[in-house]
């Protein structure tokens, strides 16, 4: 049996093929390979922190459920007893069964079912997200696994790219590939169903979201119709899928993830206006219909307790670094075991360099029109910090970002940065040990308008 907190190498990938391409047409390839691959990786996690945190604020407002359901309502009683429940306890803000050691909680996005009577078997993972919660440090790491990860199934399945598991074997022969594939022990699963972005939007009556320029983008046979002006918005449910699933971004999934990001602060938003309360019936039902899962509702109602002081600027999310590569007609996403290792140790196990950055640390800093200042006065303060400005350039961006590339640029170091160059306040934080935009360097800093 695989244990939750003891590594197991993984043995080296026989499909990884080496290239001799410079660093930029690396970048560029693994950029346009994502954007055919991964399917807005962070999506279906903002759907979960939607619900729990739902839940966990009629926990905290059994007022408002007597108010607008009635004191007699089962769920009022349901939720008064949760709370009177855990007023009791020493530490009820989170308390079992997410104490002691880290959880790794697998969340799956499952695709459209030929079955009409059954959403779930047959099924492909077009998102798999490996969450891993520390209970100590109140934080979460998010690994996104390509769904087109070339990979060795269980039993007599053999290669197939990862997102076949389920449709194929269930969840539980995906959740064996997964443990297999990163060396880890997968603690609980949440699967949420396709629909379930705009059902949870509709619910909530949409999400105000700054869009970062003009999307404009029609798919006639997925059905798919983008049209968004740049600006601010109240989302419906069809732009909010249009805006997450939007594909032509110069940037790839760099750019998609951080949409998804501001994305979640916006449906966070929502969620903590009084109001919101009234609509909890709609959203316990798109969770009923549309998200499977081996949580109990304490499980939930616990993991929610921790997100509500959640920091958002201190998550780090990843993508499995790899590279892409076609079998005849087939494309897969060909997984460096190397910087796979690196993303695992770090996220999952958490664990520390053993050395600290050089003296001579290096960055990049992209910045866009209109801010040339800013990324001058950021450049000057990095400089007197002892950092290296290996390079420098301007590049359409919507949102401010910080993206290290060194497994020594931790969390910690960003924000004792932060203390002395101020204007990173608030920089959304990716970890990316294989994609350089703009030269080899320890981190990257992309200054923007957002």
């Amino acid at each position: 049996m695989v244990q939750n907190n003891k590594q197991i190498k993984t043995a080296p990938n026989p499909f990884y093929k080496s290239t001799k391409k410079d660093a930029k047409q690396q970048a560029a390839k693994r950029i346009k390979a994502h954007n055919k691959s991964v399917k807005a990786f962070i999506i279906f996690f903002f759907v979960c922190i939607a619900v729990i945190v739902s839940f966990f604020h009629i926990c905290i407002n059994t007022d408002f459920c007597e108010k607008h359901f009635g004191q007699n309502a089962a769920i009022t009683k349901f939720f008064d007893k949760m709370a009177s429940s855990n007023a009791e306890k020493a530490n009820p803000d989170f308390s079992l069964p997410l104490t002691g050691r880290k959880k790794n909680i697998l969340l799956l996005g499952v695709d459209a079912s030929e079955n009409p009577n059954d959403l779930w078997s047959g099924t492909r993972t077009d998102t798999i997200i490996l969450i891993n919660v520390d209970p100590r440090t109140k934080s979460i790491n998010a690994i996104s696994i390509p769904r087109d990860s070339k990979v060795f199934l269980p039993g007599d399945a053999g290669i197939q790219k990862i997102n076949a598991a389920h449709a194929i074997g269930g969840i539980d022969m995906t959740i064996k590939t997964v443990e297999h594939t990163l060396g880890v022990k997968v603690d609980k699963y949440i699967m949420v169903h396709d629909s379930a972005v705009k059902a949870i939007v509709e619910a909530l009556g949409g999400i105000d979201v700054y869009v970062e320029k003009d999307m404009r983008y029609h798919d006639w046979a997925g059905h798919l119709h983008i049209d968004l002006k740049k600006g601010y918005h109240h989302l419906s449910p069809n732009d909010a899928v249009g805006y997450l699933r939007f594909r032509h971004d110069p940037m790839g999934d760099i750019g998609r993830t951080q949409r998804q990001q501001w994305f979640l602060r916006g449906l966070l938003a929502e969620l903590k206006k009084p109001e919101t309360v009234t609509k909890i019936p709609d959203i316990v039902g798109v969770a009923k219909k549309y998200i499977k899962t081996d949580m109990s509702m304490y499980d939930l109602t616990q993991f929610a307790m921790m997100t509500k002081n959640l920091d958002m600027d201190k998550i780090e999310i990843a993508v499995l670094p790899g590279a892409p590569n076609k079998h005849g007609v087939v494309s897969y996403w060909i997984l460096d075991p190397e910087k796979t290792q690196e993303v695992v140790n770090r996220l999952i196990y958490r664990r520390k360099p053993s050395t600290e950055l050089s003296v001579d640390p290096t960055a990049s800093v992209i910045y866009t029109d209109g801010k040339t200042t800013e990324a001058h006065n950021i450049m000057a303060a990095l400089k007197q910090e002892g950092i290296i400005i290996a390079c420098e350039t301007r590049i359409s961006k919507a949102h401010s970002q910080f993206i290290a590339h060194s497994p020594k640029v931790t969390n910690e170091y960003y924000n004792n940065l932060k203390k002395s160059v101020k204007e990173l306040e608030n920089y959304q934080f990716v970890y990316d040990p294989a994609v350089y935009m703009c030269g080899e360097t320890d981190f990257t800093i992309v200054i923007s308008n957002k």
